[in-house]
């Protein structure tokens, strides 16, 4: 099976001599979900940076959906949906206008548009709160939403960044319910960084445990 997402090598250090990154490889098969855990600072979240093209390597390289993360990024861009771990809604606007305005970032027009907004509003259950403003919605269903606009676009893969962090019990295990459906169902490569050891096992078809910018475990 061909690799939606490869990495090798990459070494990252920041102002004041911080070695986030120390040499990390991974390679994610396409249509599966792959786990990235460690604790704080371990290195997580600057190599999904790095992946989407928000941050540059020292040293490395990394391809996603056949995309060189340095020579093409307005390509790998158009290739990935990322949900970070701080969401990035308008809370001042609608549910519904959050999903639109990125359709029309990613240059969707007209009943497409509007129809793709729609299919997720129901596939999320957010019918009712649809036409509310973001900031009367619950952790819960803003966290939904994130993933929504991650989608909006169909993107062949998607980073999750601590998805679950903050959720209720029950709305996690909604979450892990619509990601195991994401991979199953659509055949969508994710890649998702987490801190809790059963969303890994119950998600992710492999693993890598990152620590001090080092991958020092992955498998199975």
């Amino acid at each position: 099976m061909d690799n939606a997402i490869e990495a090798r090598g990459l070494v990252k250090t920041y102002r004041g001599g911080v070695r986030a990154l120390d040499g990390v490889s991974l390679a994610v098969e396409t249509g599966s979900v792959f786990g990235l855990l460690g604790p704080n600072g371990a290195g997580k979240s600057t190599a999904v940076k790095i992946l989407t093209t928000l941050s540059r390597p020292d040293t490395g390289e990394a391809f996603v959906a056949g995309h060189d993360v340095l020579r093409h990024p307005a390509k790998v861009r158009l290739a990935i949906g990322c949900v970070a771990q701080k969401s990035g809604l308008d809370l001042q606007a609608t549910g519904r206008e959050n999903l639109l305005l990125q359709g029309r970032v990613y240059g969707m027009r007209g009943a497409a548009l509007h129809s793709r907004a729609q299919e997720l509003i129901d596939r999320f259950g957010l019918a009712e709160a649809a036409d509310r403003t973001v900031r009367t919605y619950s952790g819960g269903m803003q966290r939904k939403l994130d993933v929504a606009v991650g989608l909006m676009h169909r993107p062949q893969v998607l980073f999750l960044d601590e998805p679950t962090t903050g959720l209720d019990p029950e709305a996690r295990v909604d979450m892990w319910n619509e990601i195991a459906r994401l991979a199953g169902d659509e055949g969508l490569t994710i890649l998702m960084t987490t801190h809790y050891l059963e969303e890994a096992d119950g998600l992710a078809r492999r693993l890598a445990i990152v620590d001090r910018g080092r991958v020092v475990a992955e498998g199975t």
